[in-house]
């Protein structure tokens, strides 16, 4: 274990790009892989590499991931682990204003954190997929003396638009930040240095450039110094401020990493992990993924064909054909009903007795009933879907919303407990 690096992980944005999703739930709680929450991607890395001190700053819609934090993250007394959450809060000094930005998220918490001077500060996001040697990352950055590394991936020409990009030198010193170059002339200069290039597994002609990952190393005594001034964001203000007064490296990360931002690169990241040989493995057991253990059945199917399909634990699937899925927790699904391209929640509790308290008829059961045809789909938790439903986001129009359905990004959204009656056509 080692106690010189405080992991500082930013769980407080309103992730209004993943509506619905985060309509009840922040962004690190939202749910990933069938069983997993984002928020435990970079809790392992942290574990992984031994940091035992780990503080999660929060401000939106905070209930589901501090549940999900108390109840899985439970340390050995004598550990010396610990996982604290820190939640916007009001002082006489600060009057009402919450987190303005990722680095006054950081300011208002580090008189919590109390760092020595030599220590590190390694601040991390919420809503990555990415497995990274932290070790490796911290023993970079102390190697060259940064004031601050910055984490980085190598990406092609027809991605600036999506990152901030950094022109290093040869040595990795950082010597400018461009933040998402709409035309890949005015990054030309961003361009790697061949002695950096050849260091990819790409071993192909293709030009790269460095985006920040948004992952970042800073020595404590220096980022308490920079924090004692202006400037409420990391990307937008602190990091182009140091430039030129700061010793600032870059570190290379040339694995998986995915920055869940939107319904779409959230969907397409589930489905990925279907593949028979996923960017992503799971099932690396060297560096696991933590997650809350859960004291549930194996799964129950019964005359099913399933094509590259995830199951999570305790599902009932019935006489259902299941293409490119990943189904979570408790998931049912009825016989006779065909999911394609479909993530699947799942459900907080089995349904054992869906007596509505209002009127005490039966409501439609959790999960999916029978006959049902549903593509290209998210089902989020506790949703109830009737028998003989047919659901597709194909020729519906983008930022429909209505009666607990939404298409998103060209991607069906059955919302959190939403109940869609028996033969509804969508």
């Amino acid at each position: 274990m080692r106690h010189d690096v405080y992991c500082v992980i930013m769980g407080g944005g309103r992730g209004d790009r993943l509506y619905p999703l985060t309509k009840t739930r922040c962004k690190p709680a939202v749910h990933l892989a069938g069983k997993y929450r984002l928020v435990d991607i970079p809790i392992s890395n942290c574990l992984n590499a031994g940091f035992s001190k780990i503080y999660i700053l929060t401000q939106f819609h905070t209930r589901s991931l501090h549940r999900h934090i108390e109840t899985t993250y439970r340390f050995d007394t004598f550990g010396n682990h610990s996982i604290e959450i820190f939640s916007a809060e009001q002082t006489n000094s600060s009057g009402e204003q919450w987190y303005a930005g990722t680095a006054d998220a950081v300011r208002k918490n580090l008189k919590y954190i109390k760092p020595k001077p030599d220590d590190v500060i390694l601040i991390l996001s919420g809503d990555q997929l990415y497995r990274m040697n932290f070790t490796d990352f911290i023993a970079k950055h102390q190697q060259t003396q940064a004031d601050v590394t910055i984490a980085t991936k190598a990406v092609p020409e027809h991605r600036l638009s999506e990152f901030g990009i950094l022109q290093v030198d040869n040595s990795l010193r950082i010597k400018d930040f461009i933040e998402k170059p709409t035309l890949p002339p005015l990054a030309k200069h961003c361009a790697l240095a061949s002695n950096v290039r050849d260091t990819l597994k790409d071993r192909s002609n293709t030009p790269y450039y460095l985006a920040s990952m948004g992952i970042y190393a800073f020595r404590a005594k220096k980022l308490l110094e920079i924090l004692s001034g202006d400037g409420n964001d990391f990307g937008k203000d602190i990091l182009p401020g140091m430039l030129g007064k700061y010793n600032m490296h870059a570190y290379v990360f040339d694995g998986f990493w995915e920055d869940i931002g939107s319904v779409k690169s959230f969907f397409d990241t589930n489905l990925m992990l279907t593949d028979v040989v996923p960017e992503f493995d799971f099932f690396d057991a060297e560096n696991p993924i933590y997650t809350r253990a859960r004291y549930l059945p194996a799964c129950k199917v019964n005359s099913c064909r399933m094509e590259r399909t995830l199951l999570s634990d305790g599902c009932i699937i019935t006489n259902a054909t299941l293409i490119r899925c990943v189904v979570g927790l408790r998931s049912v699904i009825g016989s006779g009903t065909y999911l394609e391209n479909v993530l699947m929640f799942g459900a907080d509790y089995f349904d054992c007795q869906n007596l509505s308290e209002s009127t005490g008829q039966h409501k439609i059961p959790l999960g999916i009933g029978e006959n049902s045809v549903i593509k290209h789909a998210i089902i989020d938790k506790d949703a109830r879907i009737g028998k003989n439903v047919h659901m597709t986001p194909h020729g519906k129009p983008n930022g429909y919303e209505s009666n607990g359905i939404c298409v998103k990004d060209g991607i069906l959204c059955i919302t959190r407990n939403a109940e869609i009656p028996d033969n509804t056509i969508f």
